[in-house]
């Protein structure tokens, strides 16, 4: 449930303070890193009261809570939105911080499973009150953002024809082997954060079967053939910590696609060993390539494709997904 503000609160015209975070809300996802979130509320909120003070909360109740808590925090003045959970969490509140019409701002604290996009900006999750001063100091810079312009809904909604749209993008959109890993990784019981990742890809490497697929750039034209996985970056990091595209930033106005060829089950275990590190660029069956703009076409005989963004599984409403890059298009509170 959403707590309103005071009337004085509220106004038509909401400017950002110039210091410090303004309104503040706080939306927390206690399903986040496979249910550990919910152990994270209270130690959050006290470290809130301790360092921010004022500010309103609400607590997700099933899956897709988080932009509707946005949206209706938004619209009751809030000026910050902070999301408390993984990259699924953040995402979706970035999706409705970006698209609504007046000024917010946007603040992560770590409690999810991979916590990717937090890596670029230097937040952990072993440190939630280091997180939390970083917000009270409500310095902010601004940020690039990622949209998929085609059409899709989460993979819960796909029978629902108004659940598709296009979709914004915090750190990663991927295909392939990465989702046949998120999927095993939601059935997996007593593993979590990067361990979970780590242990539920390498038993896929030896059942994932592969894809066919084209990527296509305006830079770079046309890269088609069959793939383990292929990867669009906004950050450096994804699956728990593996650094996929490691010269990204998320201030340098590119996308980033790794393209990985598909090879045999102990060419695939050598390369995760070597991307774990980051060393997976120069493989021969690895190709970096940078632009603003990426198209991925899967062949029309076959399903729809499903892929993730940002940590949680979307279907397309087609068989190719556009991609594109919004420089410094969300402020975000980091240092």
């Amino acid at each position: 449930m959403v707590e309103g503000w005071d009337a004085d609160l509220r106004g038509a015209g909401a400017h950002l303070s110039p210091a410090g975070p303004g309104r503040v809300h706080v939306i927390f996802n206690p399903a986040s890193g496979h249910g550990r979130g919910a152990g994270r509320i209270p130690t959050y909120l006290a470290l809130l009261k301790r360092h921010l003070q004022d500010f309103d909360h609400s607590i997700t109740t099933s899956g897709g809570d988080e932009g509707r808590l946005a949206r209706a925090a938004l619209e009751a003045g809030a000026e910050t939105l902070v999301a408390v959970g993984g990259d699924g969490t953040w995402s979706q509140v970035a999706d409705q911080v970006i698209s609504w019409p007046g000024a917010a701002r946007l603040a992560v604290l770590p409690s999810g499973t991979g916590n990717d996009f937090g890596r670029n900006l230097g937040i952990s999750y072993a440190d939630p009150e280091d997180a939390v001063r970083t917000l009270a100091a409500g310095r902010t810079r601004r940020v690039d953002i990622g949209r998929v312009v085609s059409p899709s809904a989460a993979d819960g909604q796909r029978q629902t024809p108004s659940a598709y749209r296009p979709r914004h993008f915090l750190n990663l959109v991927g295909f392939g082997f990465d989702i046949a890993v998120i999927e095993a990784a939601a059935g997996a019981r007593f593993l979590k954060g990067a361990l979970l990742y780590k242990v539920t890809a390498l038993l896929q490497l030896f059942r994932f079967p592969g894809i066919s697929g084209t990527v296509t750039s305006p830079t770079h034209g046309t890269r088609a053939g069959r793939h383990l996985m292929v990867t669009i970056s906004n950050g450096r990091y994804f699956g728990g910590g593996f650094p996929i595209a490691p010269d990204a930033t998320i201030e340098d106005g590119l996308l980033h696609a790794c393209l990985i060829r598909d090879a045999g089950p102990l060419r695939r275990a050598a390369l995760f060993n070597r991307a774990e590190r980051g060393r997976h660029v120069g493989a021969p069956e690895v190709e970096i390539l940078s632009d603003r703009r990426f198209s991925v076409r899967f062949p029309e005989k076959g399903d729809v494709p499903r892929f993730e963004i940002d940590g949680d599984v979307f279907v397309s409403a087609s068989h190719v997904v556009d991609l594109e890059l919004l420089p410094k298009t969300l402020e975000l509170v980091a240092d």
